[in-house]
């Protein structure tokens, strides 16, 4: 059997707070190649972000598979625990809420911020 491709993930526990997860994705043998099954999407955005940048806490809305082409980005949950990225790492953020609750920045969410000194580019493609 083949390893599966495993993504790291920000999602939502039962209590609805962020955690680091992840996600496996099978693979298939293809000639030469290991793929995976096709993974719908609805587009994508290159992204640029200068050092120093960060965000307040949020949610990431649609899922969002990210590409990490330069820099480093710090992804940090509310319980403090981080996880940095940085040239050829990818994740999923794919935090949300139930459309009954409401968002509270003292509980949900994660923030990221771009570290070291150089500038952020990836690519964001909505899932």
């Amino acid at each position: 059997m083949l390893e599966p491709f495993i993504v790291t993930t920000i999602t939502t526990n039962e209590n609805e707070i962020s955690v680091f997860s992840e996600t496996d994705f099978e693979v298939h043998q293809r000639g030469g190649m290991f793929l995976t099954e096709q993974i719908a999407s609805k587009n994508f955005r290159i992204r640029k972000s200068d050092v120093g940048y960060e965000t307040e806490f949020h949610l990431s809305g649609d899922p969002t598979f990210i590409i990490i082409l330069k820099g480093t980005l710090k992804i940090e949950l509310q319980n403090g625990y981080f996880k940095t990225f940085s040239a050829g790492d990818s994740f999923i953020a794919q935090d949300n809420l139930p459309e009954h609750m409401v968002f509270d920045n003292k509980i949900h969410g994660h923030k990221a911020s771009v570290i070291g000194n150089e500038t952020l580019e990836a690519i964001h493609i909505k899932l």
